[in-house]
């Protein structure tokens, strides 16, 4: 008889049970539980609320500002992964380090540090209202928190990603007569573009839930400024445990739907990618399109 292949790891077995044994206790569990005490309320009364106008105006602000946030620190967060793996410059740990702040920072602290910031005696904000810009205690003050907690999800993600692209490959790509935006674009982008997704899906995932910071600076106004979990919150405070369930539920899956495209389209450039030649082979392409 064939022996059994032996896996160069033991214990597969017990792991996968361990894993999926955690997964569904903290995760499809509770998941599992809020969608059967949504189904009490019936398919009519959910959708009421969730289509109610205080509720859309809520997810309408939450959505666009957590998109927003994220983008912002697409470009951002890109730019900083950058400088911090490219460059040396005086104070580079410390700038490093100062990723890392909304992590270690209590949310709580970052909203009330924020809204004092941006208000409008504050000291920022005292120099963008003349200017028309109003930050604290509006919809643009929601994005300014989520755009500050969400930066080190893309910093982080792509740090690593940038590092193991050598600065020969952009060498090569220059001395072969390709311009510095066709190095970018047909050169470092494809290599670094699935792991930008996953810094942007991250952030947009982290921003979606946010509570903590955004209620200090948001001004907490229906149908203007007030996000979705500060709407779940009160609902539970008028011990309306069955409205406040509809909207996690509504949420959950607009967010599940979201997600999920944002990693297909991860999975589709990493493939793209992988599927294409080395990056040597890349830069060495670029020279034809300079030509």
């Amino acid at each position: 008889m064939p022996s059994r292949s032996r896996r160069v790891l033991p214990g597969f077995g017990l792991a996968l049970g361990y894993t999926l044994v955690y997964l569904s206790l903290l995760v499809l569990l509770p998941l599992g539980g809020m969608v059967l005490k949504a189904s009490h309320l019936g398919w009519g009364p959910l959708v009421d609320i969730a289509l109610g106008e205080r509720s859309l105006a809520a997810f309408r602000v939450t959505f666009t500002a957590s998109l927003l946030a994220a983008a912002i620190n697409g470009f951002f967060g890109l730019i900083v992964a950058w400088v911090l793996v490219r460059y040396p410059f005086p104070g580079k740990r410390f700038v490093d380090a100062l990723v890392d702040l909304p992590f270690a920072l209590p949310t709580a602290v970052a909203g009330i540090t924020l809204a004092t910031l941006y208000a409008g005696n504050g000291w920022i904000g005292r120099h963008l209202e003349p200017l028309g810009l109003k930050v604290a205690y509006t919809p643009l003050g929601i994005v300014v928190a989520l755009t500050f907690i969400t930066l080190p999800f893309v910093v982080r993600t792509l740090q690593p990603v940038i590092e193991d692209i050598e600065s020969e490959v952009e060498e090569a790509a220059a001395s072969l007569g390709a311009s510095r935006w066709q190095t970018f674009t047909r050169v470092i982008f494809p290599a670094i573009g699935p792991a930008l997704l996953t810094g942007f899906a991250l952030a947009f995932a982290r921003a979606l839930g946010e509570y903590g910071s955004v209620i200090f600076i948001a001004g907490n106004l229906p149908l203007v400024s007030e996000i979705v979990p500060l709407l779940i919150i009160s609902k539970l405070e008028q011990y309306d445990v069955l409205g406040a369930t509809a909207l996690a539920v509504t949420m959950l899956a607009i967010s599940f739907v979201l997600l999920l495209t944002i990693n297909l389209m991860q999975w589709w450039a990493a493939n793209r990618h992988r599927n294409r030649e080395p990056l040597e082979a890349a830069a060495a392409k670029a020279q034809g399109v300079s030509a």
